[in-house]
């Protein structure tokens, strides 16, 4: 890592991009080694150009569904096969967002082996398919939740040498309201979260809300719900949590930018 970096001094050793919410190719100025593009639709997925500037200065991993039209190893893997030759991959079964029906009802531990057969260095997310992630042998891709740190030194008290990447949003400021903003509607998604949440809190319609309007217990849950599920706070609050994964077991911490772009590129 670039010590000056603001990327560096938090200790993220990677970024993780979202296409539908930024110009990806303007992370060809990332001060990082390791750039992680999400998922988000076939219409978001960078095209071979943007791919290739950033693979020039960076490694460039893309998250691939491997139960979906274009990146299924059993299927239809066009997509998957136009790849510039030096991206390397996350494997995962794909958020049902994103997926059709029938993409959906795919098996996924059939196609993540095979996945792995012609791209055996890719990460494998985690997320809804533990077991079966594990089961493969490769590196670990988890999204950070309350649970991780415990999860990390289980492991490695389990004798697991394998390495883990851990994946979390992360807002780079102290300012509650700025938090709640970027990932107040994220930690309230988290089931624990969801369940805590009282029934009476701020509402918006229908909707409670979760933004920087939040208020009361509602807006007490949130917050601590952001120090469980995401990285915010300072860059040195941020640099303590990232060492302090590192040192449970974790090789790799990758920081989505929840707030703004802007904020990884100084």
């Amino acid at each position: 890592m670039l010590t000056t970096s603001t990327v560096a001094r938090a200790g993220l050793d990677a970024v993780a991009l979202k296409p539908a919410e930024c110009n990806v190719e303007r992370a060809t100025s990332l001060p990082v080694e390791t750039i992680a593009i999400d998922y988000e639709g076939h219409d978001h997925v960078p095209d071979r150009r943007t791919i290739e500037a950033l693979s020039a200065d960076a490694t460039v991993r893309l998250t691939t569904p491997v139960r979906a039209d274009g990146f299924d190893p059993l299927g239809d893997d066009s997509l998957a096969a136009e790849l510039p030759s030096g991206v390397e991959r996350i494997l995962v079964a794909g958020h049902p967002a994103y997926l059709t029906d029938d993409e959906r009802d795919r098996a996924v531990a059939p196609r993540l082996g095979a996945a792995l057969e012609t791209a055996p260095d890719s990460w494998v997310g985690t997320e809804s398919v533990e077991r079966i992630a594990m089961a493969t042998g490769a590196t670990q891709y988890d999204l950070l939740s309350r649970t991780t740190m415990r999860e990390l030194r289980a492991l490695r008290a389990a004798t697991f040498d394998g390495d883990i990447a851990v994946y979390a949003p992360t807002v780079l400021t102290a300012d509650e309201d700025a938090i709640l903003d970027a990932v107040g509607d994220y930690v309230a998604r988290r089931r624990p979260v969801a369940a805590a949440l009282p029934d009476d809190g701020d509402e918006d319609g229908d909707r409670t809300v979760t933004d920087s309007r939040a208020t009361g217990r509602t807006r007490e849950i949130l917050l601590a719900a952001a120090e469980d599920y995401t990285l915010v706070g300072t860059e040195t609050a941020v640099r303590e949590r990232t060492d302090a994964l590192r040192e449970a077991g974790a090789t790799t911490v990758v920081g989505y930018p929840a707030r703004e772009l802007e904020a990884f590129l100084e």
